[in-house]
């Protein structure tokens, strides 16, 4: 792991879930308006989630704050006056009630949040359900109604969409299927693991010869061909992932674009702030792939493994950036490379 992401610790992570849960405002509600009268707060609205600018980044600080809950004994930064802080901000949010009124809405608004919103909250399920701590699996019960309307909502939508989105933002399909199969898998919702297996299969399991050189755009937050990889690495066997991944991405070399850093020339820009989570999904994605391809990727596993750090130590300098256009959202992406990372070099 990259000595910077090593620096990032849970006392690091914990400290902007508190600062981001006690910020109401700015919120981007995205609510489609039917009448003048319906105009109603964010927190009516999402009495779980009106926090952190906008729905689903406030749903990945709920779940960065309760990967540090489960992390923070081996990690050593996270003293016990700082976790009960932090589960008491969690356990306020994380209601049946509460969540009741999330589920609801999103049963009512069947595209709203698809499918990223969709992943971070089951991916929060899924990691509460697993917990040894009895505090936590309590708000994976709490999070059942949340479970339900997002699995019929998945399999309803994977099955009637054809053609999926491939850039780097949100709406990129491979990213929100990729989190939903491993959430269902763990939540034991075979039916809509299943169905997401089949549409990845059917979307993108002939895919060849990616342009890596050409898919950067300016605001993008994922690699939209290694997101693709990361989805298929959890679909296919090793061996047949390594088969598809060589035929995917070719020609990889030090120097390939699809591994290089990027900058981000305004730190105030939302947009431009992209460009930082780039850098840490891509190398928390390659550790994830690597992993995957093990000896039978080589030579693109040490070409792959080559690039994670520098992609790592550009990431985490927007984490050194006070404007909330970084701080509301980076940690978790940060978190979620340092994981991979981790997982990568205790192999």
């Amino acid at each position: 792991m990259s000595n910077a992401l090593q620096a990032f610790t849970a006392a690091d992570c914990a400290s902007v879930v508190l600062d981001n849960l006690s910020r109401s405002y700015p919120y981007a509600a995205h609510h489609v308006q039917l009448s003048p009268d319906d105009n109603p707060s964010p927190q009516s609205l999402h009495p779980a989630f009106f926090t952190s600018f906008d729905w689903h980044s406030c749903v990945h600080m709920h779940w960065l704050g309760v990967s540090v809950l489960e992390t923070a004994d081996d990690d050593g930064g996270l003293g016990a006056a700082a976790s009960g802080v932090l589960r008491e901000a969690l356990a306020a949010n994380l209601t049946a009630d509460k969540l009741d009124v999330e589920a609801a809405y999103l049963l009512d608004n069947p595209s709203w949040e698809r499918p990223y919103g969709w992943a971070w909250l089951m991916r929060l399920a899924a990691t509460c359900s697993v917990s040894e701590d009895e505090q936590i699996r309590g708000w994976s019960e709490a999070l059942e109604s949340c479970v339900d309307a997002v699995a019929e909502l998945t399999v309803k939508w994977v099955e009637k969409t054809e053609y999926p989105v491939r850039h780097g933002l949100h709406s990129n399909s491979a990213f929100g299927v990729a989190y939903l199969l491993d959430a269902f898998r763990v939540l034991g919702r075979d039916d809509a693991a299943a169905a997401c297996e089949k549409a990845a299969r059917r979307w993108f399991g002939s895919d060849m010869d990616w342009p890596g050189q050409w898919e950067l755009s300016g605001q993008d937050f994922l690699s939209a061909g290694l997101t693709e990889a990361d989805l298929m690495r959890r679909v296919l066997d090793p061996d047949e992932f390594a088969q598809w991944f060589n035929a995917f991405l070719p020609v990889l070399e030090p120097g390939s674009r699809i591994l290089q850093p990027v900058s981000v020339a305004d730190e105030t820009d939302g947009h431009m702030t992209h460009l930082h989570g780039l850098n840490l999904t891509r190398s928390g994605q390659l550790a994830r792939i690597v992993t995957t391809l093990g000896d039978g990727g080589a030579p693109s596993s040490a070409v792959l493994e080559s690039a994670m750090d520098r992609l790592a130590a550009a990431g985490l300098t927007g984490l050194q950036s006070e404007d909330f256009m970084s701080s509301h959202w980076l940690a978790s992406f940060a978190w979620d490379a340092r994981q991979s990372m981790a997982a990568l070099h205790s192999q």
